[in-house]
């Protein structure tokens, strides 16, 4: 029994310099090893060397062992595994290979040799480790260690042992063993014959690595690759698919200099979408201008949450819902009552805000009405204010909400500017101004301004694309004389 001084100093944490100085002679030792492997020449009649190569090549791969269990011994205790999960069966049945077994040393090289004069076989221990096989029950003779292999590997490793054999060409390449327990093992073989003094072949010696936790590695790299590559193609798809549908939606003449065809003569109307700053969130916003019948006109913009082809799908529902009723003759505020109730019964749940009015020329009023959207700001005579908004919660919020409907009268010359929440967020600097304060800020220039789509080109240069990190709606209306 060892004294309590002994299990004393066992108990005590190793010394960093130690495992250091350990890790040292590894490398410089390998480095030596190396060394005489590249400086053996191996002629084909050369028997000695080429065996000198194999048990060089094999104290390499042991030395990486030592070298690797080192660095985790300075690390430190590693943390406690997470559980695994039961293996799966492979399509013929074996058991994959996860590692190394409870109990079982983790062994990555053995070596063989097979004697055809004798008949005797030679196994080292690791091998018997890697096959999984009892030394007990002794080594595979050459000609059943087929039997371990996959039925499609069969063939492969019988001509490789046959040309071996019969023409002296080395051996290197892979194969799958399935092992005694169930378990698949990929291995790696490298062998030559050795030839007596009359030039036949007297034996065969190999060398065998287990490249099974390698290629495990390999093929979830390739798999999660492959993985990443269907998510991209899948997320452009469906981003051409939002692009092309909001194109088809809204109004064709957006940022066009030009008033829409068919809107009342006495609005001048210009509207533009502005992308957010990753250019790939493609929204539920909308904007739109019609002409009503009785020669009025309906201004609207709004938005859904989320992106993608779910947002614009919704947002192309709601926008033909809004056109609709509005044709119909429904008032701004009825009509928000229809558009919650259509987007609780929509088979994406989804919530959505909305400003939508009705301009009658007649009487020079604006009537209004809104679902927790930002009012509309009214420019005139060099300043601006925000509409007073009536009531109005967002859509989809609550069921049965009552909207109020509000009216402006308005002016020749007035400018009304609508926007959805993503053109004056604020984001995350709260230094900067209110996105609101910066529209109101642009009064003065909005008078000098001779279109509409004037008005926009100075909203879009104050705003610009860079800044925001949603995208956004924009549709300014110059009241005519």
């Amino acid at each position: 029994m060892p004294s309590h001084l002994f299990a004393d100093r066992s108990a005590q944490p190793h010394e960093p310099g130690s495992v250091d100085a350990l890790i040292s002679q590894t490398r410089r030792l390998r480095g030596d090893v190396d060394a005489v492997r590249r400086d053996t020449v191996v002629d084909d009649g050369d028997t000695q060397g080429r065996w000198q190569r194999a048990l060089c090549d094999l104290a390499v791969h042991h030395l990486d062992d030592l070298g690797r269990h080192l660095g985790q011994l300075k690390e430190g205790m590693p943390p406690a595994p997470e559980p695994v999960a039961p293996p799966q069966a492979t399509p013929s049945g074996a058991v994959p290979e996860p590692g190394s077994g409870p109990g079982e040393r983790r062994t990555r090289v053995g070596t063989a040799e097979w004697n055809l004069l004798t008949d005797e076989v030679s196994w080292s221990d690791e091998l018997f480790q890697i096959f999984g096989r009892s030394p007990g029950a002794g080594a595979l003779p050459l000609d059943e260690l087929g039997s371990t292999l996959f039925s499609e590997d069969q063939p492969l490793l019988t001509a490789w042992v046959t040309a071996c054999l019969v023409d002296g060409r080395p051996i290197d390449g892979e194969f799958r063993v399935v092992r005694a327990d169930g378990r698949v093992r990929t291995l790696h073989m490298r062998g030559e014959p050795v030839l007596d003094p009359d030039g036949c072949t007297a034996s065969m010696w190999a060398v065998f690595r287990d490249l099974s936790e390698l290629r495990r590695s390999q093929r979830a790299v390739r798999d999660s690759h492959d993985s990443l590559r269907l998510r991209r193609e899948i997320a452009q798809t469906e981003h051409r698919l939002a692009v092309e549908l909001q194109e088809a939606v809204l109004p064709p003449w957006r940022g066009s200099p030009r008033s829409p065809h068919g809107t009342a003569p006495t609005l001048d109307v210009a509207a533009h979408y502005l992308p957010s700053a990753t250019r790939n969130l493609i929204g539920g916003d909308w904007y739109d201008s019609l002409e009503l019948p009785g020669g009025r006109a309906m201004l609207t913009v709004g938005n859904l949450t989320g992106h993608g082809v779910t947002a614009t799908s919704g947002m192309a529902m709601m926008l033909g819902a809004l056109r609709g009723m509005a044709m119909a003759g429904i008032e701004p505020g009825p009509l928000m009552g229809w558009l919650n109730q259509l987007l609780e019964t929509s088979a994406q749940p989804a919530l959505g805000s909305a400003v939508c009015c009705a301009y009658d020329p007649a009487r020079r009023v604006l009537s209004w009405a809104q679902a927790g959207h930002p009012a509309p700001l009214l420019f005139r005579a060099g300043a601006g204010r925000a509409l007073r908004p009536p009531e109005g919660a967002l859509l989809g919020a609550t069921s049965g909400a009552a909207y109020g409907q509000a009216e402006e009268p308005v002016e020749p010359g007035d400018v009304l500017v609508l926007h959805t929440e993503g053109l004056t967020a604020r984001g995350f600097d709260p230094g900067r101004a209110d996105g609101t304060e910066r529209l109101l800020a642009l009064a003065p220039r909005f008078s000098a301004a001779r279109s509409a789509q004037d008005c926009v080109r100075l909203v879009t240069g104050e705003f610009g694309e860079a800044e925001r990190e949603d995208d956004a709606c924009l549709l300014v209306a110059r009241v005519g004389g």
